[in-house]
This record gives structure tokens, C-alpha cells and sequence, in this order.
């Protein structure tokens, strides 16, 4: 073997003469030196039992441990592409992947190694035009094209397996070898796997070592060698006990609520087949202002809020890019304005939750230039987004039927929803809660505190987006900026005292443009957001309901940056799915939560 050119600093590969990419950290290759994809189709595709297992599923789910260079997934969805079940009134099947890597390559370098297949052509493309970041957390990845999911752990197996919610059918295991990886294969591991498995569940690798035959019989998987591919002699293929569960999901969901947490529900739900029904009164929703910003709550001590935050805050950034006619400006500054603030910004900058570059300190001559006016030093908060909320909410929500809903009742196995006459507005096996401020008609217990706030906005030119307590933001013609916050308050009549009070905020932040505007014409528009006593959203089924009943609400100001991640969770325990969020963080956003102070 050649010696391996010296890594790039970052990388965690490096290329040897051969051209066949090697670990910088483990010295083991990252595929058969044979022929890689046959290896994969060998060990995995063949060693689970694919595609014979997922016929007559509606939902397939595969774990795999070691993503790598993305060659079992690509060779999996060039697979699945070409045999799944074609799709009927019921709908279609679909594919659900999990899979962990403690240290990601980058696109260019995927896209180098998989050029060697050109066979895999679509199934390798899709994954490099969506290929996941590298921040630290679990990232949510869109695969159009082929009714498949994928979820990836950027994280030590060990916690990528403690936070995982699903339970795979098939499970590749293709960490680097046991000899120069051996953290990857311990019995605790592959206990874990054996926990996250459904019953019937297959799992495949290409070691025979005794202590991963061990382990996984240990764990609770029957394992037999198999003749092995290329250089190896035997493989092992592991089956778990019991008969694979199939069971009853809703096909169809009413949602009420036409704001940012109905649009994104919405998009979330058709995304995995269910057919959607979209209640809307358009009573002043919080969504409707002409300018939002998608930035998320920092949190500089880290932790699981910091965490939620930044994988919303990813997320959405990446479905936004999808809608590139809703987007008004991107990059936002985050501005110091507290003692204290240049360290939390520090410290935010240096965290791993975020992608390289994604959150940078400006010092305040970097900050002034980019404002047109001094500064203190600020936050560049680089893919922040400004978005024209009427424009996402047309691309996500579809069509809704303007009713207004005030009862709700479980017969006959299904919801029934009736307006204020009692006449039957519409019937879905399951039922969302999107409502904003609104929730407690439908809900009484509900756990919302209304807080009205007022933006103003005015036709002058607007600066760069800002943030400083307050913000200042563009829209298609001219400047919003604001808002107030009235805890209790819910009337939305629109006040020249409330954008009296907005010019006073925006001169704290931007005097010069706060004097620019000092003898503008001035609109204001007033809304109620929902917010909750911890500060933290709700997504989840609605304590103490009957079956089917879910809530999404609570966003308070970030409804734009944590609605399209939440209403993805929140899909997938409508339909018994693993969740994009990890256990940790999905117990922050659970609406029993609050009951159980009680």
C-alpha cells in the first residue's frame, strides 16, 4: 500500500495513489480496493435481504452506522428507486435512513469518490446536490425524487443511537475496521442498534470478528456467517426475532391554522403522503406581517436549547432555499447592545452547532460599513434569511377552506370539525392545532400566554436586516421595523403610540436610521403571538385528548425559523415515523410537559 497524501487540515480523509479515499483518523479505507459498490450490493443490499424485505411495506426504515462517503445510501436509493412499489390511491411506499457520522467529508469529496459509479447517476446525485452540513446534531436531508427521508447524526455513535426515536428494518453496519475502530463495535453499540431495531429487523456487516458476532447474539440478533466478498472470506449477516409490524396510519389530517405553523404543517404532512385540509378564519395571524426574520434564539452556554435552536435554524435556511421568490435578503447582523453582548456572540461563534462561517463577530468598523452608520461590534449571522411571509405561506399551505372551527369531536373512529352553527366543516383521521394564540377554544388547558406586538413600517430604503432587541428589516419597497411585546394583550387594532414606541426601539439600535425616518408616514399592523411560560414551542399530541389530536403552536417571534423542522417532528409521530429531532430535544418541545407540573 502507498503511503496517503497528508490530509487537508479540516478533512478527515486522505487520497491514496490508487485514488481510493482513506481515513486520516483510522487508517482504514473507506470501500473495497475490489470494487466498492459491488462490496455494498453484496454485504448490505444482499446481507438485508433487499429488496425482498420491504415488499407489501408502506414504510421501510434502514439504519446504518458509518455514512462515509454516502456509497451504501446512493447504492440503496438507486435500489429502492428501481424496486419499490408504484404508487396507488392509497399512496406510495416510502423510505425512511438514519445513519451516523462522527466526522463528515465534504461534497467535493463525496463527489469524487462516487464518480467511480456512474451507474449509481441519480441516486448519487441527489445526495451530493443535498449534501448535509457538518455541524454537530442531527440534520434533516431532502431526497427528491424518491420518496425517501434521510436523517443523519453528525455525532459519536453512541449518542447519535441514545437520541435516534425510530426503530430500523435493515441496519448496515459498516464502521471502519474493528481492529482500527474498535469504540464503533463494542457490545454497548451494538446493544443499542439491537434497541433501535423492529422486530424482524436484519442486520448486515462486513466483519466476522468474534467480539461483533458476540455482541450482536448478546444483543439479541440470530447471526450467521455468509460467504464474503473480495479479499474477505465471510461476512455476517444477523437477524432479530419476530414478525415485521405493519401498522394502521392516518391518511388524512386537517389542520387549523393558516399561518407559518399550518403552511409548514402542511408541507410536512403532503411530503409523507397524507392528504391535507387546510382551516383557515384569517382572524389578523401573526404571520402576515410583509417581512419575517428567519434567525434563531442563541443561546451562548450551548445545551439542548441552543442545540434546538440551531437545528431548526438550519433547517429552515435549507427549505427556504427551495422557495428563492420568498426570500428578500439574506445575512443578518446581530448587534451589540448590552455590556455582555461581544462575549455571547464570541461564544456563539465558536460553537459546533452551526456550519463553518455561519456565525462570524464583526468587529465595529466591519459592523458600521456594513450598516452605513457607526456600530458596536456585531454578530454576522451569514445565512439568516429575510423572507415575505404571504409568499412561503402561498408556496406551503395550498389552498385552505376559510372557516372558522369551534368544535371538534372524535366519532366513528374519525375527527368531525363543525363551526359555530354546527354545521360539519370537514373529517380527518388526525387533527394538528396550529392556531397560534387561538388554541384555547378548541383547547382550553392550553399552555399559551398571548402577547401582542405591533411592527411599523414605512416606503423609505431600507438598510442591511439587523437585530438588536428590536430589528430592522427590508421588504419588496421600503423598511418594517419593530415590534412591541404586551404580555396579555390581545386586541390587534394597529396605534400611532405603538410605532411611536418602535421608533424609540429602532434608535437605540440604528440612531441614524431611526432620524431618517423621524418624518415618515408610518403603518403599523398588530397581531397576538402564542408563547409559552419556558419559552419553548409545542409539537406534539395534546395531553389528555383523545387519539389523534396534535398541537403545533407556541413559536412566540420565530415562528418562520422553528415551524418548518417542528411540523416535520411533528409528522412523524402522527404516522409513528422517526422523528428529525433527537430524544433530548424532543422532550423540550413535548405539550405534556406542562401537565405534568400539575
Amino acid at each position: 500500500m502507498s503511503d496517503p497524501a497528508a490530509p487537508s487540515p479540516d478533512s478527515p480523509l486522505v487520497w491514496r495513489d490508487d485514488g481510493l479515499p482513506q481515513s486520516a483518523l483510522y487508517g482504514d479505507v473507506y470501500f473495497s480496493s475490489t470494487d466498492g459498490l459491488a462490496e455494498t450490493r453484496a454485504v448490505f443490499l444482499t446481507g438485508c435481504d433487499l429488496p425482498a424485505a420491504w415488499r407489501g411495506r408502506d414504510r421501510f426504515v434502514v439504519g446504518e452506522l458509518g455514512f462515509g462517503t454516502g456509497l451504501n445510501i446512493a447504492a440503496l436509493l438507486d435500489l429502492w428507486r428501481r424496486e419499490k412499489a408504484p404508487p396507488s390511491e392509497n399512496g406510495g411506499q416510502r423510505l425512511h435512513i438514519f445513519s451516523v457520522e462522527a466526522h463528515p467529508i465534504t461534497r467535493d469529496e463525496a463527489a469524487r469518490a462516487l464518480a467511480v459509479w456512474p451507474e449509481l447517476g441519480e441516486a448519487a446525485q441527489v445526495l451530493l446536490d443535498h449534501w448535509p452540513g457538518r455541524a454537530r446534531g442531527f440534520h434533516r436531508i431532502d431526497l427528491p425524487g424518491f420518496d425517501a427521508t434521510f436523517d443523519l447524526a453528525v455525532m459519536d455513535v453512541e449518542d447519535a443511537l441514545a437520541g435516534w426515536d425510530g426503530a430500523a428494518d435493515a441496519w448496515f453496519l459498516d464502521g471502519f475496521s474493528p481492529a482500527l475502530n474498535p469504540a464503533m463495535w463494542r457490545e454497548e453499540i451494538l446493544a443499542a442498534v439491537a434497541a433501535r431495531s423492529a422486530p424482524g429487523a436484519r442486520a448486515a456487516t462486513f466483519t466476522v470478528a468474534g467480539a461483533v458476532r458476540r455482541g450482536l447474539a448478546a444483543a439479541g440478533f440470530q447471526v450467521d456467517k455468509r460467504p464474503g466478498f473480495g479479499r474477505k472470506k465471510e461476512r455476517l449477516e444477523a437477524v432479530m426475532p419476530g414478525a415485521p409490524d405493519a401498522p394502521a396510519r392516518p391518511r388524512t389530517l386537517a389542520v387549523i391554522g393558516g399561518g407559518i405553523a399550518g403552511a409548514a404543517m402542511a408541507r410536512a404532512a403532503r411530503a409523507e403522503g397524507l392528504q391535507v385540509t387546510v382551516l383557515d378564519d384569517g382572524r389578523a395571524p401573526a404571520s402576515g406581517n410583509l417581512a419575517a426574520l428567519v434567525t434563531p434564539a442563541l443561546d451562548a452556554g450551548g445545551g439542548p436549547r441552543a442545540a434546538l435552536a440551531a437545528q431548526a435554524f438550519t433547517r429552515a435556511v435549507a427549505l427556504y432555499a427551495d422557495l428563492p421568490q420568498a426570500v428578500i435578503a439574506r445575512g443578518v447582523l446581530k448587534l451589540a447592545v448590552a455590556p455582555r453582548d461581544g462575549e455571547r456572540h464570541a461564544a456563539v461563534a465558536a460553537q459546533n452547532l452551526f456550519e463553518p462561517g455561519a456565525m462570524t463577530v464583526l468587529d465595529a468598523a466591519g459592523a458600521a460599513a456594513r450598516l452605513g452608520e457607526p456600530a458596536e461590534a456585531a454578530l454576522d449571522m451569514s445565512q439568516a434569511l429575510v423572507v415575505e411571509p404571504a409568499r412561503v405561506l402561498e408556496a406551503w399551505r395550498g389552498p385552505a377552506l376559510a372557516a372558522r372551527v369551534t368544535r371538534l369531536a372524535r366519532e366513528d373512529g374519525v375527527w368531525r370539525l363543525y363551526d359555530v352553527e354546527n354545521r360539519l366543516l370537514a373529517e380527518a383521521d388526525a387533527v394538528v392545532l396550529a392556531g397560534g394564540a387561538d388554541q384555547a377554544e378548541l383547547w382550553p388547558a392550553a399552555p399559551i400566554r398571548p402577547v401582542r406586538g405591533q411592527a411599523t413600517w414605512t416606503d423609505r430604503p431600507a438598510p442591511p436586516p439587523a437585530a438588536f432587541g428590536a430589528y430592522a428589516v427590508p421588504t419588496r419597497d421600503g423598511v418594517l421595523f419593530g415590534a412591541t411585546h404586551d404580555r396579555g394583550v390581545v386586541e390587534t387594532d394597529a396605534r400611532e403610540a405603538d410605532d411611536r414606541r418602535n421608533l424609540v426601539a429602532l434608535a437605540r439600535g440604528l440612531p441614524a436610521l431611526a432620524a431618517q425616518l423621524a418624518d415618515a408616514p408610518l403603518r403599523g399592523r398588530a397581531a397576538v403571538r402564542a408563547t409559552t411560560a419556558d419559552h419553548l414551542p409545542l409539537a406534539g399530541a395534546v395531553p389528555d385528548a383523545l387519539e389523534g389530536l396534535f398541537v403545533l403552536g407556541g413559536l412566540g417571534g420565530r415562528g418562520f425559523c422553528l415551524a418548518p423542522l417542528l411540523a416535520e417532528h411533528l409528522t412523524a409521530r402522527i404516522l409513528a415515523l422517526p422523528s428529525p429531532l433527537p430524544r433530548g430535544l424532543i422532550d423540550l418541545v413535548e405539550p405534556a410537559r406542562f401537565s405534568s407540573r400539575t
